[in-house]
């Protein structure tokens, strides 16, 4: 089975998931390493021998957290936070530094206040320049990735060329759509994620950061766009374009005010209600039927019947008319 033919040249996909051996696959249909750093990240993958969540310093919310590379060992801790402080409010920063020499590794982590501060500087701080050095920004995959292994254990992605060990499926270099037949059974056995065949993305898509679970925005998950470009290719599952979502939210809005006012209208009635029982000491619906507390129609008060005057006047007349007759 082929992977598209021609219409899918130009198009891209991104890793979800991270296995060693896709990852050093141009188009991550690899089912055998094929440099010594993926064989020895394929070790550390198997044999469980990385903790991504072992690091005691890599403390704050991964959520609200971004990757930066390719940071000059000239900049400092200054440095970065004013340049990272133009996309919103950083809560805390840590630039890597070595373990004897103090020296910058060339890469840092940044903890925004709120997940939608982190979200506007992964778009907008990835490709911006700091002290004469072009950045790059990503999430944090450390912990947010599953399957992850580091690039000092042979793994990680991106890289440079030069050094003969690239890895594919991150931001940016995305794995290119399989123009050779995908071998499906040899990735399900080995557990990698298969190519979205017919849902494959053009190179100006970038797939939005994964979510907490649970979590509503405005912006759900979409794409992100570089340069001029405007036309999202629809995927399946958890990708939406940006015009939908707005929709969803407006249809969320407007549930939420009829909610509202069905609740106002109810308490309205409630009020009504109780100040009709004040007033008259009985609870009445609208209606104007009196109605016990328990909502059952209370029976009529009986009054005694009492006689009218002129029968009890013809009473009397009679009464003196036989004391006569007695006489």
């Amino acid at each position: 089975m082929s992977g598209g033919g021609n219409n899918v040249v130009n198009k891209v996909f991104y890793a979800t998931s991270y296995h060693p051996i896709q990852a050093g696959s141009i188009d991550g249909t690899d089912v055998a390493p094929h440099d010594n750093g993926v064989r020895r990240a394929l070790l550390c993958y198997n044999a469980g021998l990385y903790d991504p969540f072992g690091d005691s310093k890599a403390a704050g919310d991964p959520y609200c957290t971004l990757f930066v590379g390719r940071i000059s060992h000239l900049t400092t801790e200054d440095t970065l936070r004013e340049a990272m402080s133009k996309h919103g409010k950083v809560k805390s920063l840590r630039l890597v530094r070595h373990i004897v020499t103090g020296a910058s590794r060339g890469y840092a982590f940044v903890e925004y206040e709120t997940e939608k501060e982190m979200r506007r500087a992964y778009e907008d701080a990835h490709h911006s320049f700091i002290d004469g050095r072009e950045i790059i920004v990503d999430y944090n995959r450390q912990q947010l990735m599953p399957g992850w292994i580091p690039r000092r254990l042979g793994g990680g992605l991106g890289g440079r060329k030069e050094s003969g060990q690239l890895r594919f499926g991150g931001r940016e270099r995305p794995f290119r759509a399989p123009l050779r037949p995908i071998p499906h059974e040899d990735l399900k056995k080995l557990g990698i994620q298969l190519p979205p065949e017919g849902r494959y993305m053009s190179r100006t898509q970038i797939p939005s950061p994964p979510r907490r679970k649970g979590c509503v925005s405005d912006r759900e998950e979409g794409y992100y766009y570089r340069g001029e470009e405007r036309s999202p290719v629809k995927r399946e599952g958890s990708y939406h374009s940006h015009r939908e979502s707005e929709s969803a939210h407006r249809r969320h809005n407007n549930k939420d005010k009829e909610e509202r006012s069905r609740i106002e209208s109810r308490s309205d009635r409630k009020e009504r209600s109780r100040g009709i029982e004040d007033r008259y000491g009985d609870k009445q619906d609208v209606s104007g039927s009196k109605r016990s507390n328990h909502g059952e129609e209370r029976p009529h008060k009986r009054h005694k019947h009492r006689r009218p005057h002129h029968h009890r006047r013809s009473s009397s007349r009679d009464h003196h008319h036989s004391s006569d007759l007695d006489t």
